[in-house]
C-alpha cells in the first residue's frame, strides 16, 4: 500500500514488549509466529553503524510484510523480526523464504563480499513438542523479559536463595528423627527403597530428580496417573467423579497403588520432606510452583507452561495454602502465575507462615 505508514526499527524495550504481547496473543489464538534473530554486530563494527543500520532497517521493512514486527532484540547487535500469521506453512519453508529475503537485503546494502558477516537464527512459537522428546527446556530466546527481570531482582533473589539454604538445612536437621521413623515404617510395611526419585521439570524446563518418601508399591504403572492427569488438565474430571460435589482433586482418590503408610504420609505431606534436600541443592525453592513431570508438561496448554518458566519450583506455594489438591488445574496455574508476578520476600514469608495450617488441617491433600 502506497499510503501505509513507514515502519520503524523499534528500540530494544519496545521490541521485547511486542514479543511478549505476541506470545500472549499466540497463547490465546494458537496462531504461530517465528522470531528471526539477525546478528549484525560484525557488520556494524567498522564505525559506519548508523548509516548501515538505517539502510538495513529500510530494506527489511520493504521486504517483509506490514504485519511483521522489526526492532532491536539486543541494541546494536541483534535485529529481531517477528513473523506473524504463519498459517500451516512448514518451518523449513518459512526459514528458506526468510533467508532468501535477508540474503537479498544484505547484498543490496553491503554487496556480496561483505554480506556473509551476518548470522540468522529462527525460533518458533508455540514450541513444538512430541511424545518422544526428552528435552523440555524452553527456548529462552522467546522469553527475553525473564532474564531481564531476574537481573532487576538480583538482590531480592539472593535473599530468597539465602532463605532457602538456611531454611532447608534447618528443616533437614529438625526433622531428622521424623525421617528415621518414616523410613523405618516404610521398610517395615512394604518392599522397596525408602526414597522415591522422579524426574521433574524445574525452571525453564530443566530436568532434575525430585526426592520423596515412597508412598506406593514398587510394581506400579505410571500410566494410571498419566491418564488421570491428562483428563484433569483438560477439565474432564468433575467433582462427582472425584468424590466431591464441589471441586475436583489433583490427585487420584482411593488410589490402589498407595501403601498403608503412604496414605498417612501423603495426607500429611510428610512424603515431601526429602525435598528440602532439593531446595538445599538449588533445584527447588521453599516457595514456588510445584514441579511437573514430563507427561504432565506435554499436556499443558501454552499459557499453562508459563508456570514452569517464570519462577523456580518450590515445596509450597499459593495453591497449596488456598486449597492444595482441591483446586481446579486452571485455577492452580493462575495462582502460580499470580505468585510469579507479585513475588516478594514478604509474600514468601506469608505463604511459609500459612503452610503449617494447610498441612495440619489436611484440606485437599491426598
Amino acid at each position: 500500500m502506497e499510503n501505509a505508514p513507514a515502519r520503524i526499527l523499534l528500540n530494544e524495550d519496545s521490541f521485547v514488549s511486542m514479543l511478549y504481547l505476541e506470545r500472549r496473543r499466540a497463547e490465546r489464538t494458537q496462531k504461530r509466529f517465528v522470531l528471526v534473530l539477525v546478528d549484525i554486530s560484525r557488520i556494524i563494527a567498522d564505525g559506519r553503524s548508523a548509516r548501515i543500520v538505517q539502510k538495513i532497517a529500510a530494506e527489511i521493512s520493504d521486504s517483509t510484510r506490514e504485519t511483521d514486527i522489526i526492532g532491536w532484540y539486543v541494541e546494536n547487535s541483534l535485529v529481531g523480526i517477528i513473523g506473524t500469521e504463519l498459517g500451516e506453512a512448514q518451518p523449513k519453508l518459512i526459514r528458506e523464504r526468510f533467508l532468501e529475503k535477508l540474503r537479498a537485503v544484505f547484498e543490496n546494502v553491503l554487496g556480496k563480499d561483505k554480506s556473509a558477516g551476518s548470522s540468522v537464527s529462527f525460533h518458533f512459537f508455540p514450541e513444538e513438542m512430541g511424545e518422544a522428546d526428552e528435552d523440555h527446556s524452553a527456548n529462552i530466546a522467546l522469553y527475553p523479559e525473564l532474564p531481564r527481570r531476574e537481573e532487576r531482582q538480583k538482590f531480592q533473589l539472593g535473599i530468597k536463595r539465602a532463605m532457602d539454604i538456611i531454611g532447608s538445612a534447618a528443616a533437614l536437621l529438625f526433622f531428622a528423627p521424623v525421617f528415621a521413623l518414616i523410613a523405618a515404617a516404610i521398610k517395615w510395611t512394604s518392599k522397596g527403597p525408602v526414597l522415591f526419585r522422579q524426574e521433574r521439570l524445574g525452571q525453564y524446563g530443566k530436568t532434575f530428580k525430585v526426592l520423596k518418601f515412597r508412598s506406593m508399591r514398587t510394581d506400579c504403572d505410571s500410566k494410571i496417573h498419566e491418564a488421570y492427569v491428562n483428563q484433569f488438565i483438560a477439565g474432564q474430571v468433575d467433582g462427582d467423579a472425584a468424590g466431591d460435589s464441589q471441586k475436583p482433586v489433583y490427585k487420584i482418590q482411593a488410589d490402589p497403588r498407595i501403601t498403608k503408610v503412604g496414605h498417612f504420609i501423603r495426607k500429611t505431606s510428610l512424603d515431601e520432606l526429602p525435598q528440602f534436600w532439593n531446595v538445599l541443592m538449588g533445584n527447588m525453592s521453599l516457595v514456588g510452583p510445584r514441579p511437573p513431570v514430563a507427561y504432565e508438561y506435554r499436556a499443558y496448554k501454552e499459557w499453562h507452561r508459563r508456570r514452569v518458566l517464570e519462577i523456580k519450583p518450590g515445596i509450597t506455594g499459593l495453591w497449596q495454602v488456598k486449597g492444595r489438591s482441591r483446586t481446579r488445574f486452571d485455577d492452580m496455574v493462575r495462582l502460580d502465575l499470580k505468585y510469579a508476578r507479585a513475588w516478594s520476600i514478604w509474600l514468601d514469608l506469608k505463604i511459609l507462615a500459612q503452610t503449617p495450617g494447610a498441612v495440619f488441617t489436611g484440606e485437599g491433600a491426598h
